[in-house]
């Protein structure tokens, strides 16, 4: 095996540092990565810039701000095809649909959009906008939010700082910072999120966090279902069933459960 140079090390280590801490963040300033990742500024600057020259992080003039670029999006994607986390899911959304007889889906958080990595459609149950690789803001879809309240409130700040950061599809949903906030309180107090309408009208959902062994949401699961045929007491029998599908998830995967 070939020796790395020594030089080589900490740089290889500086660029991990801030992928990952950019992952879990999303856009932030240079001075803010250099103080969470514990480098000087002009090494995050320079390994920011190779980064960018490589299509793994963007630079966000107008905000300051810099956040993964394509690129990551790229590896992350073709993580997310032969993923353990993927691969571990499966027979749990599997047995999860053929249950409550509609359709189940597993996202993970990408910045301020979920990637939707497994679904599984329930019988006679029409598609979907959730499909495997597509992406949504994550403060409109029930699994993001589920991942939102499970997130440090400092984090969901950084990725929503202001109102730019939020986009529309139907009309419905948080448009504001403050409005994101007694969403996410709501979600934390009731232990799932839901959405109505949000994403597709005429339709509605129900998620859950599937959470590391830190406690960290390493995605969100969901039901989908055609609002007139649910009322809000089956809507929460959903809701009860995925937590219990998120938790089997979680201790598959080395979570608490």
């Amino acid at each position: 095996m070939a020796t790395v140079p020594s030089s080589d090390v900490p740089a290889a280590d500086g660029t991990l540092r801030i992928l990952r801490h950019l992952s879990r963040t999303g856009p932030l300033p240079a001075a803010s990565i250099a103080q969470a990742v514990g480098l000087p500024r002009s090494t995050t600057y320079h390994l920011l810039a190779v980064l960018g020259q490589h299509g793994l992080v963007a630079h966000l003039p107008e905000e300051h701000r810099y956040g993964l670029g394509l690129g990551a999006f790229e590896l992350g994607s073709a993580y997310s095809r032969q993923a353990p986390l993927a691969r571990a899911a499966r027979p749990v959304l599997a047995r999860l649909v053929d249950q409550v007889g509609e359709s189940g889906h597993l996202a993970v958080l990408h910045g301020r959009e979920v990637l939707y990595v497994v679904e599984e459609r329930a019988t006679r149950r029409p598609a979907l906008v959730t499909d495997v690789g597509v992406r949504l803001p994550a403060h409109l879809t029930a699994s993001g939010r589920a991942m939102l309240a499970a997130l440090p409130r400092p984090q969901v700040r950084a990725l929503f700082p202001d109102r730019a950061a939020f986009v529309d599809r139907t009309g419905l949903g948080p448009g504001r910072p403050a409005e994101l906030r007694d969403l996410l309180v709501e979600v934390r107090r009731r232990g799932w999120a839901s959405e109505d309408g949000d994403v597709t009208p005429g339709f509605a959902s129900v998620g859950v966090a599937v959470r590391d062994h830190t406690g960290h949401p390493i995605a969100g699961l969901a039901v989908t279902f055609a609002r007139p045929d649910v009322d809000a007491t089956g809507a929460e029998a959903l809701a009860r069933a995925a937590q219990r599908a998120a938790a089997d998830l979680s201790r598959r995967v080395g979570g608490a459960g």
